[in-house]
């Protein structure tokens, strides 16, 4: 019984990972298919440049949501408790699983996003503190570069950085997920890589004045 509620745990995580919400937003309420458009990305980011910023919060909180739902379902058994040695390492998994779902929703074709919302969620159910210094260097970049791939890059490597050298984490599990994550982050934003090496990210222009604003529209079309 203890293998079938693990399982089922696990399907239901990825199930709710799956859930994908810019794309069924864009259909719904815009007729469009989100990844059709911009960059063909099913994330808040694209959805906030092509659906507008409003939409783009409502798909990046529901999508971090997920990956804190996803972790919680740990709840749901009674063989793991906060005192046994395997918690963690299951709520990595129920969280895993709800990252693949994302990146591979079932529900569509397997086109998903790059998981950073869902991932952002289900590190800050199980280690908020790193997770929350993280978003304030997410920020920062972001304020600075106006690019949220690279933010979110420089934001994911420095999270393994504060594991091991601040916060001084000792469990294996959560060290040897917290590089996965940087390792993940880079695979998963590889053609973004791409374009910041040409010059040809587009950035957040919500955050730009309005001669910034024609600054990017003159660089993009160059």
């Amino acid at each position: 019984m203890h293998i079938v509620v693990k399982i089922a745990v696990l399907i239901l995580a990825y199930l709710i990972g799956s859930i994908p919400t810019s794309v069924w937003i864009g259909r719904r309420f815009f007729k469009i298919d989100i990844r059709e458009h911009g960059s063909g990305n099913a994330g808040s980011t694209n959805a906030t440049r092509i659906l507008g910023w409003k939409t783009g919060i409502i798909v990046l909180l529901i999508d971090m949501f997920k990956g804190w739902l996803s972790v919680n379902l740990i709840h749901l058994t009674q063989y793991y408790t906060p005192e046994t040695g395997n918690f963690i390492t299951f709520q990595l998994m129920l969280g895993t699983a709800a990252l693949l779902g994302h990146i591979f929703p079932i529900y569509v074709g397997f086109r998903g996003g790059k998981g950073v919302a869902t991932l952002f969620g289900l590190v800050l159910a199980i280690n908020p503190e790193p997770t929350l210094i993280c978003t304030g260097i997410f920020v920062i970049t972001l304020l600075i570069t106006k690019y949220v791939s690279l933010s979110s890059m420089i934001a994911g490597f420095s999270f393994p950085i504060l594991m091991i050298f601040v916060f001084k984490e000792t469990t294996p599990a959560l060290l040897v997920f917290s590089l996965i994550v940087s390792i993940l982050l880079l695979l998963t934003h590889q053609k973004n890589i791409e374009r910041l090496l040409r010059n040809q990210e587009k950035k957040v222009t919500f955050l730009m004045s309005k001669r910034g604003k024609e600054r990017e529209r003159l660089r993009m079309s160059a």
